[in-house]
């Protein structure tokens, strides 16, 4: 990527105080971009003001949600890019109060888009869809072309937050594109509790040498990336013109049982202990099963392919954890 390609580039990154969204502030700032972040750091998001500490005082933050249509309509003017990344993620909190999902995962992207539509057409917007809009898993490795049968809630409204941002270029023009994220990990990810993503989860509990709950068998598979390439990604598909209009698979190659992920983490850590237990009820009835993702084509059209793997992804950010405790546990 040629390290000029954002110099002086106006970049809007919703859910920027967040997990993805602060790692890709920090590198776009690197990159030289005039960034602007905006959350509302919602207790439950994830959203932490320390997540961009090293670059705090060349980033612009507004605390809003997006919803608000005056803000988004003054914050999408000018800009080149925008990393559409604000959200709820948890698939149990999606079944706990679906109702919320859907302002979070549905009008939040809609506010946005209409605004883009009245002020901003020629930004590129880039969106974070996930797995989950796959559903359960018919074969794999598993190609963009999947059934699209989500067996949640938020499944359901990340493929209507992906779908308005298809319509909204294919009707009107605005170039969007979205990639579909598999389980991300790495620093700065929420470590409060386990509802967004299991891979950090497993890392505080054996920071605190406490037993890390291996369901069933742990035979599940999942495709993890580390975050610096999700961000990578991200990167790339805002520079290419080729990614307009499309939706592309993220992955790693590489699928790991869950329990294979348990047994790393001890063993990096030092500390902590698998134990087997039941699968609970509210989590078997929305398990997708095995997963492991083709991501061919944003390789052959965008050039990406995963560069950290899951050894060094989990020693990062172990260590990551070990210096800033204090800051997320």
């Amino acid at each position: 990527m040629d390290k000029n390609s954002f110099s002086g580039k106006e970049v809007l990154i919703t859910g920027g105080l967040g997990f993805i969204g602060s790692n890709l502030a920090i590198r776009l700032v690197e990159l030289g971009a005039e960034c602007q972040v905006v959350d509302s750091l919602h207790p439950e998001h994830g959203g932490n003001w320390f997540n961009i500490e090293p670059v705090r005082d060349r980033v612009k933050v507004v605390i809003r949600d997006v919803r608000d249509e005056e803000l988004i309509s003054n914050l999408v003017r000018g800009k080149d890019f925008i990393f559409n990344l604000a959200g709820q993620v948890s698939h149990i909190s999606s079944m706990d109060n679906p109702c919320q999902d859907l302002e979070s995962n549905c009008l939040s992207h809609l506010s946005l888009l209409e605004a883009c539509k009245k002020y901003n057409r020629g930004v590129k917007v880039l969106y974070a869809g996930t797995r989950g809009q796959y559903g359960k898993i018919k074969t794999r490795p598993v190609t963009e072309e999947h059934a699209l049968e989500p067996v949640d809630v938020n499944g359901v409204n990340k493929l209507a937050g992906e779908m308005y941002h298809m319509v909204y270029h294919q009707v009107y023009g605005i170039p969007t594109c979205s990639l579909r994220l598999t389980n991300t990990y790495g620093p700065r990810h929420q470590m409060k509790n386990s509802r967004q993503g299991i891979v950090n989860w497993f890392i505080r509990l054996a920071l605190e040498d406490k037993e890390l709950l291996c369901f069933g068998e742990g035979s599940q598979l999942r495709d993890c990336n580390y975050v610096d390439d999700v961000v990578e990604a991200f990167l790339l598909a805002a520079l290419s013109e080729r990614s307009t209009g499309k939706i592309y698979n993220l992955g790693s190659g590489v699928a790991v049982s869950v329990r294979e992920i348990i047994e790393k983490v001890v063993a990096l850590v030092g500390s902590g202990k698998m134990v087997k237990a039941s699968f609970p009820e509210e989590l078997s009835r929305i398990e997708i099963g095995d997963y492991q993702a083709e991501f061919s084509l944003i390789q052959k059209e965008l050039g990406w392919r995963p560069s950290v793997d899951i050894e060094q992804g989990l020693a990062h950010t172990i260590d990551y954890y070990r210096n800033n405790q204090e800051h997320y546990f």
